[in-house]
C-alpha cells in the first residue's frame, strides 16, 4: 500500500513538473524592445537553379550566416546580412562559362564555387509581442564570386564581382530570455556578368537580442 501511495505521489509531482513547465518557460521570456540589437547565426542550405551563367556550371551546397538585426518601432527591423555559400560543380570539365577555361583540363578541375555576400536588409515584423515573431524581408548587396580548383587554387570570374537583390520570409521563436531560433527561406537574384542567377536558401540558427 505504501509503495502504491509512493508510486501515485511521484507521478502526481511530475505531472505537476510538466505542467509548470511551459508557465516558467513562458516567464523566462525577455522580448527585444525597439532600440535593442540582435546577433545572430545561422547554417544554410541552398542551391542555383540551371540558369544563368553561374548555376549553369554550379548547384547545391551549404554556408553560414551571420545577421545583425536593429529593432525599430511601427514593427520594423533593420540589419546587415553576411554570408558565405560554398555550392558544388554540376560540371567540373573546366569549359568557360562564367570563368576562363583551364588549360589543363581535365587534370585540373573547378570543383565548387565560393560565393561571399554582404547587403543590407529591411524586415517587416508581426506579432512582436508574442513569443514567435514572423518577418518578411528584402535586401541588396554585393556578391563576391570565386571558383576553387581541385589543386587548391582559387580561381575569379571574368566578370568580376556582382549585385544582389533578396526577399525572404522567417520567424524568430525565443527560446529563454531574449534567445530566439532564427528561422528563415530566402530568394536571391544574384547580377552577374549581364545574367541572372537564381539562388533559394533555407536556413536556421540562433538569434541573440543584447540588453541595455
Amino acid at each position: 500500500m505504501k509503495r502504491r501511495m509512493h508510486r501515485i505521489s511521484l507521478a502526481t509531482l511530475v505531472l505537476l513538473a510538466f505542467g509548470a513547465a511551459p508557465a516558467w518557460s513562458a516567464g523566462s521570456i525577455v522580448l527585444p524592445r525597439a532600440g535593442q540589437v540582435g546577433i545572430g547565426i545561422q547554417a544554410q542550405g541552398g542551391t542555383l537553379l540551371s540558369a544563368g551563367g553561374l548555376g549553369e556550371e554550379f548547384g547545391t551546397g551549404s554556408g553560414m550566416a551571420v545577421r545583425l538585426r536593429y529593432r525599430m518601432r511601427f514593427e520594423r527591423a533593420i540589419g546587415l546580412s553576411f554570408d558565405v555559400q560554398r555550392l558544388k560543380s554540376r560540371d567540373p570539365s573546366g569549359r568557360e562559362g562564367a570563368f576562363d577555361s583551364l588549360t589543363d583540363a581535365p587534370a585540373v578541375l573547378r570543383d565548387r564555387l565560393k560565393m561571399v555576400t554582404a547587403g543590407i536588409e529591411f524586415y517587416q515584423l508581426f506579432d512582436t509581442r508574442a513569443r514567435t515573431v514572423k518577418m518578411l524581408s528584402a535586401g541588396a548587396g554585393l556578391a563576391q564570386i570565386s571558383a576553387h580548383l581541385n589543386n587548391g587554387e582559387t580561381q575569379f570570374p571574368l566578370a568580376g564581382d556582382g549585385l544582389y537583390l533578396s526577399l525572404g520570409a522567417g520567424l524568430e521563436r525565443f527560446v529563454y530570455r531574449s534567445l530566439a531560433w532564427d528561422l528563415s527561406t530566402r530568394y536571391m537574384s544574384v547580377f552577374h556578368d549581364g545574367q541572372v542567377n537564381h539562388d533559394l536558401q533555407v536556413q536556421a540558427g540562433f538569434i541573440f537580442y543584447a540588453a541595455y
